[in-house]
């Protein structure tokens, strides 16, 4: 009984494994990009990884994926690529970029440190 436990164990890590070098895969270009805080990724399906302030945040995601299929509905006629690879959504506070790769959406949040000029 022991035995059999054991190789149900196994299987399981072996899974569990297997599937966190699929996720670092996915993520380790994102985590060392400077000053982000934080990412998504993203497939039809869901929410593959996240991290830092956009960890599990489903609202965002799904806010992203609305964006991007209302972006890609501006194709050029007869193009089979989407119009685009790269959107930045730019906020007072923060920037968004998102990067359109396979299957996959690439969202990275960082800080927005360009100001609009002070006219004085």
């Amino acid at each position: 009984m022991k035995s059999r436990e054991k190789k149900r164990g196994n299987a399981a890590d072996g899974l569990h494994h297997r599937a966190k070098q699929t996720t670092s895969a996915l993520t380790q270009g994102l985590e060392r990009i400077p000053d982000q805080l934080g990412y998504l990724v993203i497939s039809e399906d869901g929410v593959l990884a996240s991290a830092g302030e956009l960890e599990n945040d489903e609202h965002t995601a799904g806010v992203i994926m609305q964006m991007m299929r209302t972006a890609c509905r501006f194709r050029l006629q007869g193009a089979a690529e989407p119009p685009f690879k790269r959107m930045s959504v730019m906020l007072e506070d923060y920037v968004y970029t998102v990067t359109v790769s396979g299957q996959k959406v690439f969202v990275v949040k960082r800080q927005n440190n360009q100001r609009e000029p002070v006219v004085v």
